[in-house]
């Protein structure tokens, strides 16, 4: 018994190396995103800044179409097809295009880029290694305390990440912000979350664990993604509102959010992740109170974790009847996004450090 208790903590000691493993990569591909971002795709920018500038026009052309003479002859006048321009969706311009840190593409420091890529790619095998031998070195699932949480949390965000380039989705615009977010996480997790391997009480060890906090996992990742596409937004859309009254922005933001994508393709990014992860949040909770009922003999008990969660749940419940009924685009739901998101946090850090709550039970 003494030895199958020492293999475990070798393992979770073992779990603990290969996290720290993958904090130095993510490090790596830091700096290769930093480098990306610095040297790379300049002869791309400023594409915005000409889509928005004002056209100086002829004060003898015609305003709906322009007249051609015939290729030969000079004879027959040749009509030319209007341009259509549509308007976006999010603050009324002119579609625009996505800035060369969207997709990536054969200017210089593309290289850099698949490099951070590579390295990204490196560190989630290695950090989902990390999860799978804390699993098994503690017997259950990787996940009932704040370390185990925000060890697994960082893994899910970045296989999402990585998943949509696979999907061939233009984000390579997310891996300096995901990556950065990924270390601050991972190393608040080690340094100050790290709880030694332990087991659950009985009346908690159930596959509920499983099913419901695997899934408040999932969602919080991917709603992560969804504000760091509302908190861009708030950005690109300032920068093109400047850009479109005539300002001229500075020389680093004209750098940084001339590679992002289009406030519209940002706001359009944002609110279908959360519209996307909003009914699988709903079961999170439905899960919750199943568990709940099955652990302490009733579905719900307004203890601040689960006020909380519902708290989160009325938040993104709002931002979605504002987009679908109230047509609230753009910054407004860009702000409402971010706070619905701030209830998520306060539900995972502030109610697990600060409340009194019967979801305390494995400490931090």
């Amino acid at each position: 018994m003494n030895l199958a208790l020492a293999d475990n903590q070798a393992l979770a000691d073992f779990s603990r190396v290969l996290a720290l493993s993958a904090m130095a990569v993510y490090s790596l591909a830091f700096v290769a995103h930093i480098v990306e971002w610095l040297f790379g795709s300049r002869s791309k920018v400023a594409r915005t800044a000409a889509e928005l500038s004002p056209k100086k026009k002829s004060p003898y052309s015609k305003p709906v179409e322009d007249v051609r003479a015939a290729e030969s002859g000079g004879g027959t006048a040749v009509l030319e097809k209007p341009k259509v321009v549509t308007r976006a969706t999010a603050g009324g311009r002119p579609d625009l295009p996505d800035g060369p840190g969207a997709a990536g593409g054969d200017a210089q420091g593309d290289t850099f880029g698949r490099i951070a890529i590579a390295l990204t790619g490196l560190a989630f095998a290695i950090h989902a290694a990390a999860v799978v031998t804390r699993a098994v070195s503690v017997t259950r699932a990787p996940w009932a305390n704040m370390y185990e949480f925000s060890l697994t949390f960082s893994m899910v965000v970045v296989g999402a990440y990585l998943g949509l380039l696979i999907a061939k989705k233009n984000v390579r615009w997310l891996g300096l912000i995901l990556v950065t977010t990924v270390l601050l996480d991972l190393g608040l997790a080690s340094v100050v979350l790290y709880t030694e391997s332990d087991q659950l009480p009985p009346a908690l060890d159930s596959a509920w664990l499983w099913i419901h906090v695997s899934l408040a996992v999932v969602c919080g990742a991917l709603l992560y993604l969804g504000v760091v596409g509302s908190v861009l937004y708030l950005f690109r859309d300032s920068y093109e509102s400047k850009l479109e009254s005539g300002g001229k922005p500075g020389a680093f933001a004209t750098s940084v959010l001339e590679r992002l994508p289009s406030a519209a393709t940002l706001d359009k990014f944002a609110y279908r992740v959360n519209a996307a992860v909003f009914p699988f949040w709903t079961f999170t909770i439905i899960a919750g109170a199943i568990w709940a009922e099955e652990a302490w003999g009733r579905y719900w008990g307004w203890d601040a974790k689960e006020v909380w969660s519902f708290i989160t749940w009325t938040a993104y419940a709002g931002y979605l009847h504002a987009r679908a009924t109230v047509g609230w685009k753009g910054r407004k739901a860009a702000i409402l996004g971010i706070i619905a998101f701030l209830t998520f946090l306060f539900n995972y850090y502030g109610v697990n450090l600060f409340a009194n709550s019967l979801h305390s039970y494995s400490g931090v």
